[in-house]
Protein backbone atom coordinates (compact mmCIF):
# COMPACT_ATOMS: atom_id res chain seq x y z
CA UNK A 1 0.00 0.00 0.00
CA UNK A 2 1.44 3.40 -1.18
CA UNK A 3 0.98 6.09 2.10
CA UNK A 4 2.90 8.74 0.30
CA UNK A 5 2.72 8.91 -3.35
CA UNK A 6 5.92 10.15 -5.48
CA UNK A 7 5.36 13.78 -7.52
CA UNK A 8 7.78 15.52 -9.61
CA UNK A 9 9.86 17.89 -7.00
CA UNK A 10 9.08 21.06 -6.83
CA UNK A 11 12.70 22.31 -8.01
CA UNK A 12 11.90 19.96 -10.47
CA UNK A 13 9.38 21.81 -11.70
CA UNK A 14 10.61 25.18 -11.71
CA UNK A 15 13.89 23.85 -13.47
CA UNK A 16 11.52 22.30 -16.03
CA UNK A 17 10.18 25.86 -16.77
CA UNK A 18 13.62 28.35 -16.42
CA UNK A 19 15.02 25.29 -18.83
CA UNK A 20 12.16 26.06 -21.67
CA UNK A 21 12.24 29.65 -20.76
CA UNK A 22 15.83 31.43 -20.35
CA UNK A 23 19.33 29.92 -21.18
CA UNK A 24 20.74 28.18 -18.44
CA UNK A 25 24.42 28.52 -17.28
CA UNK A 26 26.19 25.06 -17.23
CA UNK A 27 26.18 24.59 -14.00
CA UNK A 28 22.44 24.82 -13.84
CA UNK A 29 22.05 22.61 -16.83
CA UNK A 30 23.53 20.16 -15.50
CA UNK A 31 21.59 20.38 -11.97
CA UNK A 32 18.76 20.36 -14.09
CA UNK A 33 19.77 16.82 -15.89
CA UNK A 34 20.63 15.29 -12.70
CA UNK A 35 17.23 16.31 -11.26
CA UNK A 36 15.77 14.54 -14.63
CA UNK A 37 18.22 11.59 -14.05
CA UNK A 38 17.26 11.26 -10.39
CA UNK A 39 13.62 11.55 -11.25
CA UNK A 40 13.44 9.19 -13.85
CA UNK A 41 15.47 6.15 -11.64
CA UNK A 42 12.94 6.56 -9.19
CA UNK A 43 9.96 5.91 -10.96
CA UNK A 44 12.49 2.95 -12.82
CA UNK A 45 12.53 1.67 -9.00
CA UNK A 46 9.00 2.19 -8.38
CA UNK A 47 8.05 0.53 -11.73
CA UNK A 48 10.12 -2.55 -10.25
CA UNK A 49 8.36 -2.56 -6.95
CA UNK A 50 5.43 -2.69 -7.83
CA UNK A 51 5.99 -6.35 -8.58
CA UNK A 52 6.13 -7.29 -4.90
CA UNK A 53 3.76 -9.44 -4.11
CA UNK A 54 4.39 -9.25 0.07
CA UNK A 55 1.93 -6.48 2.09
CA UNK A 56 3.98 -3.31 2.75
CA UNK A 57 3.79 0.44 3.60
CA UNK A 58 5.63 2.64 1.35
CA UNK A 59 6.62 6.43 1.52
CA UNK A 60 8.44 8.02 -1.07
CA UNK A 61 10.50 11.04 -1.01
CA UNK A 62 10.74 11.87 2.67
CA UNK A 63 12.06 14.79 3.84
CA UNK A 64 13.12 14.14 7.94
CA UNK A 65 14.86 16.43 10.05
CA UNK A 66 17.20 15.38 13.19
CA UNK A 67 19.39 17.87 15.03
CA UNK A 68 19.10 20.68 12.05
CA UNK A 69 20.15 18.34 9.93
CA UNK A 70 17.73 17.52 6.57
CA UNK A 71 18.31 14.04 4.73
CA UNK A 72 16.09 12.95 1.71
CA UNK A 73 14.80 9.37 1.91
CA UNK A 74 14.03 8.28 -1.94
CA UNK A 75 11.94 5.08 -0.75
CA UNK A 76 10.83 3.73 2.60
CA UNK A 77 8.94 0.44 3.23
CA UNK A 78 7.82 -0.95 6.45
CA UNK A 79 7.30 -4.88 6.35
CA UNK A 80 6.23 -7.01 8.42
CA UNK A 81 9.63 -7.80 10.90
CA UNK A 82 12.12 -5.44 8.73
CA UNK A 83 11.51 -1.77 7.46
CA UNK A 84 13.39 -0.60 4.33
CA UNK A 85 15.24 2.49 2.80
CA UNK A 86 16.28 2.58 -0.50
CA UNK A 87 18.66 5.00 -1.98
CA UNK A 88 18.00 4.90 -5.72
CA UNK A 89 20.73 6.25 -8.11
CA UNK A 90 20.35 6.67 -11.75
CA UNK A 91 24.15 7.03 -12.59
CA UNK A 92 25.10 6.36 -16.43
CA UNK A 93 28.19 5.20 -17.35
CA UNK A 94 31.75 3.98 -16.40
CA UNK A 95 32.49 4.91 -12.29
CA UNK A 96 35.03 3.68 -10.19
CA UNK A 97 35.80 3.79 -6.47
CA UNK A 98 39.50 4.78 -5.15
CA UNK A 99 40.18 4.74 -1.39
CA UNK A 100 36.84 5.07 -0.69
CA UNK A 101 35.90 8.41 -2.95
CA UNK A 102 33.38 7.79 -6.06
CA UNK A 103 34.86 8.99 -9.75
CA UNK A 104 33.21 9.21 -13.03
CA UNK A 105 35.72 7.66 -15.30
CA UNK A 106 36.73 10.96 -16.46
CA UNK A 107 38.09 11.33 -13.00
CA UNK A 108 35.60 14.06 -12.18
CA UNK A 109 34.72 13.09 -8.38
CA UNK A 110 31.34 13.44 -7.55
CA UNK A 111 29.50 12.68 -3.73
CA UNK A 112 29.95 8.95 -2.33
CA UNK A 113 26.37 7.32 -2.15
CA UNK A 114 27.42 5.19 0.21
CA UNK A 115 28.37 7.77 2.69
CA UNK A 116 24.88 9.48 1.69
CA UNK A 117 23.39 6.31 2.57
CA UNK A 118 24.70 5.16 5.68
CA UNK A 119 24.64 8.94 6.91
CA UNK A 120 20.77 9.02 6.24
CA UNK A 121 20.43 5.27 7.97
CA UNK A 122 22.36 7.32 10.96
CA UNK A 123 19.76 9.96 11.26
CA UNK A 124 16.79 7.59 10.67
CA UNK A 125 18.02 5.38 13.37
CA UNK A 126 18.19 8.38 16.01
CA UNK A 127 14.14 9.31 14.29
CA UNK A 128 13.13 6.11 15.42
CA UNK A 129 14.82 6.06 18.99
CA UNK A 130 13.50 9.60 20.13
CA UNK A 131 9.61 8.31 18.17
CA UNK A 132 9.85 4.89 20.34
CA UNK A 133 10.17 2.34 17.58
CA UNK A 134 12.44 -0.18 17.47
CA UNK A 135 11.82 -1.81 13.89
CA UNK A 136 15.46 -3.27 12.50
CA UNK A 137 16.39 -1.21 9.12
CA UNK A 138 18.08 -2.45 5.95
CA UNK A 139 19.36 0.22 3.99
CA UNK A 140 20.09 -0.33 -0.10
CA UNK A 141 22.17 1.65 -2.68
CA UNK A 142 20.26 0.28 -5.57
CA UNK A 143 21.59 1.18 -9.06
CA UNK A 144 18.58 0.84 -11.80
CA UNK A 145 20.66 2.14 -14.99
CA UNK A 146 21.60 -0.98 -16.80
CA UNK A 147 24.15 1.24 -18.59
CA UNK A 148 25.73 1.62 -15.45
CA UNK A 149 29.22 0.23 -14.04
CA UNK A 150 31.50 0.62 -11.16
CA UNK A 151 34.73 -0.64 -11.51
CA UNK A 152 36.69 -1.47 -7.92
CA UNK A 153 33.18 -1.65 -6.40
CA UNK A 154 33.32 -2.89 -2.39
CA UNK A 155 31.73 -6.54 -2.05
CA UNK A 156 28.62 -5.17 0.02
CA UNK A 157 25.42 -6.92 -0.27
CA UNK A 158 23.66 -3.73 0.53
CA UNK A 159 24.50 -2.24 -3.11
CA UNK A 160 22.76 -3.87 -5.70
CA UNK A 161 23.78 -2.98 -9.12
CA UNK A 162 21.15 -3.64 -12.02
CA UNK A 163 22.37 -6.96 -12.82
CA UNK A 164 21.00 -7.84 -9.73
CA UNK A 165 17.80 -6.21 -9.33
CA UNK A 166 15.87 -9.61 -10.28
CA UNK A 167 17.31 -11.15 -7.86
CA UNK A 168 17.15 -8.69 -5.49
CA UNK A 169 13.35 -8.47 -6.01
CA UNK A 170 13.01 -11.97 -5.75
CA UNK A 171 14.76 -12.10 -2.29
CA UNK A 172 12.41 -9.33 -1.09
CA UNK A 173 9.23 -11.13 -2.17
CA UNK A 174 10.82 -14.12 0.46
CA UNK A 175 10.48 -12.15 3.38
CA UNK A 176 7.35 -12.81 4.96
CA UNK A 177 5.01 -9.59 5.35
CA UNK A 178 1.10 -10.62 5.61
CA UNK A 179 0.76 -9.55 9.27
CA UNK A 180 1.08 -5.70 9.08
CA UNK A 181 -0.66 -4.28 12.64
CA UNK A 182 -1.68 -0.85 14.27
CA UNK A 183 2.36 -0.53 15.61
CA UNK A 184 3.15 -0.60 11.03
CA UNK A 185 0.25 2.14 10.33
CA UNK A 186 1.95 4.20 13.26
CA UNK A 187 5.43 4.27 12.36
CA UNK A 188 3.78 5.02 8.59
CA UNK A 189 2.00 7.93 10.44
CA UNK A 190 4.49 9.48 12.08
CA UNK A 191 6.78 9.41 9.52
CA UNK A 192 4.09 11.22 7.63
CA UNK A 193 4.05 13.54 9.96
CA UNK A 194 7.80 14.43 10.23
CA UNK A 195 7.76 14.96 6.51
CA UNK A 196 9.03 18.37 5.93
CA UNK A 197 8.45 20.85 3.13
CA UNK A 198 11.73 21.33 0.78
CA UNK A 199 11.41 25.17 -0.35
CA UNK A 200 13.34 25.36 -4.11
CA UNK A 201 13.19 28.76 -4.58
CA UNK A 202 16.63 28.97 -2.26
CA UNK A 203 18.39 26.31 -5.38
CA UNK A 204 17.44 28.05 -7.57
CA UNK A 205 19.29 30.59 -10.63
CA UNK A 206 18.51 33.77 -11.01
CA UNK A 207 15.52 35.14 -13.27
CA UNK A 208 13.43 37.62 -13.69
CA UNK A 209 10.22 38.63 -15.26
CA UNK A 210 11.64 40.74 -17.69
CA UNK A 211 14.16 37.87 -18.58
CA UNK A 212 12.58 34.76 -19.33
CA UNK A 213 10.53 34.40 -22.22
CA UNK A 214 6.80 34.60 -22.62
CA UNK A 215 4.60 32.66 -24.34
CA UNK A 216 2.37 29.71 -24.09
CA UNK A 217 4.56 25.96 -24.12
CA UNK A 218 3.20 22.53 -25.21
CA UNK A 219 2.81 20.79 -21.70
CA UNK A 220 4.12 17.69 -23.17
CA UNK A 221 7.85 18.87 -25.08
CA UNK A 222 7.96 22.43 -23.62
CA UNK A 223 8.16 23.92 -27.44
CA UNK A 224 6.89 27.40 -27.84
CA UNK A 225 5.80 26.81 -31.43
CA UNK A 226 2.12 26.21 -30.36
CA UNK A 227 -0.85 26.71 -32.55
CA UNK A 228 -3.63 28.31 -30.11
CA UNK A 229 -6.98 28.22 -31.43
CA UNK A 230 -10.38 28.82 -30.27
CA UNK A 231 -10.84 25.61 -28.31
CA UNK A 232 -7.77 23.83 -29.33
CA UNK A 233 -4.19 24.70 -29.06
CA UNK A 234 -1.54 22.16 -31.34
CA UNK A 235 2.01 21.68 -30.75
CA UNK A 236 3.84 22.26 -34.35
CA UNK A 237 7.00 19.95 -33.25
CA UNK A 238 4.81 16.83 -31.29
CA UNK A 239 1.57 17.63 -32.69
CA UNK A 240 -0.01 17.58 -29.23
CA UNK A 241 -3.07 18.96 -28.73
CA UNK A 242 -5.00 20.65 -25.56
CA UNK A 243 -7.63 22.45 -24.91
CA UNK A 244 -6.71 25.95 -24.98
CA UNK A 245 -8.19 26.87 -21.49
CA UNK A 246 -6.60 24.39 -20.39
CA UNK A 247 -3.07 25.37 -21.85
CA UNK A 248 -4.17 29.05 -20.47
CA UNK A 249 -4.30 27.64 -16.77
CA UNK A 250 -1.11 25.57 -17.17
CA UNK A 251 0.84 29.13 -18.09
CA UNK A 252 -0.61 30.96 -15.49
CA UNK A 253 0.24 28.14 -12.99
CA UNK A 254 3.81 28.18 -14.38
CA UNK A 255 3.51 31.91 -13.56
CA UNK A 256 2.30 31.21 -9.87
CA UNK A 257 5.24 29.07 -9.73
CA UNK A 258 8.30 30.94 -10.97
CA UNK A 259 6.73 34.20 -9.40
CA UNK A 260 4.57 33.32 -6.34
CA UNK A 261 4.96 36.78 -4.61
CA UNK A 262 3.29 38.55 -7.59
CA UNK A 263 -0.22 39.42 -7.80
CA UNK A 264 -2.30 37.97 -10.76
CA UNK A 265 -3.64 40.43 -13.14
CA UNK A 266 -5.44 40.26 -16.30
CA UNK A 267 -2.73 42.50 -18.37
CA UNK A 268 0.29 40.62 -16.60
CA UNK A 269 -1.17 37.08 -17.60
CA UNK A 270 -1.67 38.65 -21.27
CA UNK A 271 1.74 39.62 -21.00
CA UNK A 272 3.10 35.90 -20.00
CA UNK A 273 0.89 34.15 -22.03
CA UNK A 274 1.72 36.85 -25.17
CA UNK A 275 0.16 34.63 -28.02
CA UNK A 276 -3.00 34.92 -26.59
CA UNK A 277 -4.60 37.99 -28.42
CA UNK A 278 -8.03 38.64 -26.89
CA UNK A 279 -7.54 40.40 -23.26
CA UNK A 280 -11.41 39.00 -22.79
CA UNK A 281 -10.21 34.86 -23.19
CA UNK A 282 -7.56 35.76 -20.64
CA UNK A 283 -10.06 37.58 -17.95
CA UNK A 284 -12.35 34.58 -18.85
CA UNK A 285 -10.42 32.09 -17.47
CA UNK A 286 -9.20 34.16 -14.99
CA UNK A 287 -12.77 34.73 -13.18
CA UNK A 288 -13.67 31.28 -13.79
CA UNK A 289 -10.69 29.39 -12.43
CA UNK A 290 -10.16 31.95 -9.31
CA UNK A 291 -11.24 34.12 -6.85
CA UNK A 292 -11.67 38.22 -7.90
CA UNK A 293 -9.98 40.90 -5.48
CA UNK A 294 -10.93 44.28 -5.52
CA UNK A 295 -12.79 46.16 -8.50
CA UNK A 296 -12.12 48.15 -11.73
CA UNK A 297 -8.66 49.08 -12.33
CA UNK A 298 -7.45 47.53 -9.18
CA UNK A 299 -8.61 43.39 -9.51
CA UNK A 300 -6.27 40.78 -9.19
CA UNK A 301 -6.74 37.08 -8.89
CA UNK A 302 -6.34 34.07 -6.04
CA UNK A 303 -6.63 30.48 -6.50
CA UNK A 304 -10.15 29.91 -4.70
CA UNK A 305 -8.95 27.20 -1.84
Amino acid sequence: MIVKSRQVSGELKLMRILNARMELEDKDKQNYFNLEKGFEGELKFDALMTNLQQERLILNDLLLEKNTTKFQIDSFHIAQATVYHFEVKNFEGDYYIEKDRFFTYSGKEVLNPLHQLRRSETLLRQVFQNSGFSFPIESYLIFVNPSFTLYQAPKDPYIIFPTQLDRFLLKMNRAPSSNLNTRHTKLAEKLLALHQIDDPYKRLPLYSFEGVRKGVMCGSCYSFDVSVGEYYTICNDCKCTEESDNAILRSISEFQLLFPERKITTSIIYDWCEVIKSVKTIRRNLAKNFKQIGYGKWVYYENRN
